[in-house]
């Protein structure tokens, strides 16, 4: 990334001692998914803005993203969520795991 002292978009966000960067995100699909990762596996996450980000976010709706947004999570838990994250981007995909989550093949009696 180019230097940016302007915004600050280069530096990784401010952070509490007792946490490490997981991984630095810029798609707001890519944010919401991992978000639900780590609640359903109860890792505590937080989530900051680099830059001037959280402000133009407000300011041009939250569907844009100009900038990373950087999620942290306590320096304990930082091992266990790099693995859970390599899992689920190593998965197959639903379709391919056992070929039953295709609608078409659910038979009448099958339906609720």
């Amino acid at each position: 990334m180019k230097k940016d002292s302007l915004f600050g978009l280069d530096q990784v966000s401010p952070h509490d001692e007792c946490e490490e960067l997981l991984i630095s995100v810029s798609e707001n699909a890519e944010l919401l998914v991992l978000r639900s990762i780590l609640e359903g596996e109860k890792i505590p996450y937080r989530i900051r803005e680099r830059g001037s980000g959280s402000a133009v976010r407000l300011i041009a709706g939250y569907t844009v993203n100009v900038a990373a947004s950087d999620v942290f999570v306590p320096k304990a838990a930082l091992e266990r969520a790099k693995e859970i994250l390599e899992a689920y981007r190593n998965a197959p995909p639903a379709d391919e795991q056992d070929g039953t989550d295709d609608i078409d093949s659910l038979s009448p009696e099958d339906e609720p």
